[in-house]
């Protein structure tokens, strides 16, 4: 039983997740986008008193079937959860390429916190300007 509590108080929250279409569609259209060597992040930091990122991720039909879409999912969320958070009221949606599925899982998590890192940092100096 006390491995189930663990899991649980490891998730990943919904409060910092992006979870609306229209979320996602304004950090489309609004925000900014940074490159890295397996994937591109979209980023647009948000107005008001919100407190730190939410996380959302796009698995396009173009990278494969289901099961592939699935698993590069579980691979970005949990890659995800483990890379620092930023504290930063900035939304941030990954859109991984094919090559994140057989990428080594430490790589993986390296290179999201990059894309973390990048996001935060462009979308403070976007706001200055």
């Amino acid at each position: 039983m006390s491995g189930n509590v663990s899991a649980a108080n490891s998730r990943f929250p919904k409060s910092k997740r992006l979870l609306k279409h229209a979320d996602f569609r304004r950090v489309y259209e609004n925000g900014r986008r940074q490159f890295t060597g397996n994937m591109t992040v979209f980023f647009l930091r948000r107005q008001g008193d919100a407190e730190g990122a939410r996380v959302g991720l796009t698995v396009g039909k173009v990278l494969g079937g289901a099961v592939d879409r699935n698993r590069i999912k579980r691979r970005m969320r949990e890659a995800v959860r483990l890379s620092p958070r930023c504290g930063s009221a900035v939304d941030i949606v990954f859109n991984p390429r094919k090559s994140v599925l057989g990428m080594p899982f430490q790589e993986l998590v390296s290179e999201v916190a990059r894309g973390l890192r990048l996001a935060e940092q462009r979308a403070r100096v976007a706001e200055v300007k």
